[in-house]
């Protein structure tokens, strides 16, 4: 496998570790993610953390460690681990299941991977989705706790992390099954968002595509069954034709959809890598995914800007990034939600997703990459 892209990950590492990563209360082996860079003192104090995006934070950490293990990335893995149960006051746990899900699926590919193993907050998080789960209600599990909206941005990744830890393929073949009997758009064959008190949720973001890609790749790939590959072909194709204007994966702007098209970037690579070659269009399929994710890829690389010779990413990949500053419009969580900064290249969220983007294309590059690197 060719540097390029390993280069290209370490750098976009080094801008995070350098502009975002910060003790919790100054308290030593502690860390999480500053949430805006430039940051102000409410934000480097952590009243505001966004507790999904610190997961994705840690996921990307891992992607790290496996890419190039370190020591030192080994340590800033355990510190993010403990900043992130501190900050939570002293839990895994919060009202949200997309959110304990995030942090499950980060926290599971930490311990297998990195050796950094949590299992009671795994067992704690396991309980969380296994007890939410209420099809006599419409669902699903719901998007959090006492609500009536359920959604692929929950059971998606609840499902990719039960068919992982300790083999709930059966509870994640049945929330696999829920989504596409629920939200699948005849038309387009994309992923509708949920179903919030009986009635169809028609909007359709990227991370609801990139996470039920995941969950059918997952079953693909660990059971016999023939129902997954089909699916993951057909959401593929979907992907390509609607949300990928001349392949490059389309974004949501700032604040939390700024992770949207990172988290589609992460799924798509685990397609070209980890769906099983039983017909010539699964190796089409994966071939789709990989040229997705590196044209993406290439694309949001060469419209970075530089900072004190790190890069800093855009918020819309195929577009010239813009350094933020302080002044404007902060992000601010509303319902639930966390809306954009007034420049969104100024979210944690916006970085992460160009490092998570890198970290992607790394695991798919190999000697047919001729590019030389910058």
């Amino acid at each position: 496998m060719d540097q390029l892209w390993a280069n290209r990950a370490a750098s976009a590492e080094a801008a995070i570790t350098a502009r975002h990563l910060r003790k919790v209360w100054h308290l030593p082996g502690t860390q999480l993610g500053v949430v805006a860079w430039p940051s102000e003192r409410k934000y480097q104090s952590f009243g505001t953390w966004h507790y999904w995006w610190q997961a994705h934070l840690l996921d990307c950490l891992v992607d790290a460690q496996v890419r190039d293990p370190q020591p030192e990335r080994l340590q800033r893995i355990q510190r993010q681990v403990r900043g992130h149960r501190l900050r939570n006051t002293l839990k895994w746990t919060n009202d949200y299941y997309d959110d304990m899900a995030w942090l499950a699926l980060a926290l599971e590919r930490a311990g297998r991977l990195a050796g950094v193993e949590r299992p009671k907050a795994l067992s704690t998080l396991a309980d969380q989705f296994l007890n939410s789960w209420v099809p006599e209600d419409g669902g699903g599990i719901p998007w959090r706790k006492q609500d009536q909206f359920f959604n692929a941005p929950a059971n998606g990744p609840a499902g990719i992390f039960l068919a992982r830890y300790d083999d709930r393929l059966r509870r994640a073949q049945q929330m696999a099954d829920w989504i596409d009997e629920t939200l699948i758009d005849p038309e387009t064959h994309l992923v509708f968002d949920g179903v919030k008190a009986g009635s169809l949720v028609r909007a359709q973001y990227t991370y609801c595509q990139g996470v039920v890609l995941g969950l059918e790749t997952e079953l693909a790939a660990r059971t016999e069954d023939e129902r997954h590959a089909p699916r993951v072909r057909r959401l593929v194709a979907a992907v390509r034709e609607h949300m990928a204007p001349d392949g490059v994966i389309q974004s949501a702007g700032g604040g939390d959809g700024g992770l949207f098209h990172g988290i589609t970037a992460r799924y798509l690579a685990l397609v070209a890598t980890t769906l099983p070659e039983t017909s010539a269009e699964d190796t089409e399929t994966r071939a789709i995914a990989r040229d997705l994710v590196l044209k993406s890829a290439r694309s949001a690389w060469d419209y970075r800007q530089t900072v004190d010779g790190l890069p800093l990413f855009g918020a819309f990949w195929d577009r010239a990034a813009v350094v933020p500053t302080a002044a404007g419009k902060d992000a601010e969580s509303i319902e639930g939600a966390v809306n954009s900064s007034a420049i969104p290249e100024r979210d944690l969220s916006v970085q992460v997703a160009g490092w998570m983007l890198m970290e992607a294309a790394h695991t798919l590059s190999d000697e047919e990459d001729e590019e030389s690197d910058e």
